[in-house]
């Protein structure tokens, strides 16, 4: 079983960069594909970012494409998201998961996320504008 715990978020302000990390626990890290999720209030979780197992694919929605950047180091079991360039309308909660059947490519075009198999409990990043 793995377990995600997020850590990184906070308060910045516009065009600011934030990082955040994603810290797993147990010994099947190496072979999930993980991925970033995030939530607006009343809204539905949304697609942010994945990356292979190995690291060596990584996807992103088009809305963050070219400031964030996804990455993990599987000997330390942790992935990262790189933020950069943030705008207001990046504000959400930041969740991490991950699966070990699922591919990074199939996680952004999942219609119920809730399917995948580990989930951080989430991180807040506010950005005022």
């Amino acid at each position: 079983q793995v377990q995600l715990v997020e850590s990184g978020g906070g308060l910045v302000q516009a065009g600011d960069s934030l990082r955040l990390s994603c810290a797993a626990s147990g010994r099947r890290f190496s072979t999930f594909s993980m991925g970033w999720f995030r939530q607006f209030p009343g809204k539905e979780r949304e697609f942010v970012a994945s990356i292979s197992w190995d690291g060596s694919v990584t996807f992103y929605a088009d809305s963050v494409k070219g400031r964030f950047t996804i990455s993990r180091d599987n000997a330390k079991k942790t992935m990262i998201l790189q933020m950069n360039s943030l705008k207001a309308e990046d504000t959400a909660v930041y969740y991490c998961a991950g699966d070990p059947i699922v591919t990074a490519r199939a996680m952004g075009s999942m219609s119920d996320t809730s399917a995948l198999d580990a989930w951080g409990q989430g991180t807040l990043v506010t950005v005022s504008s």
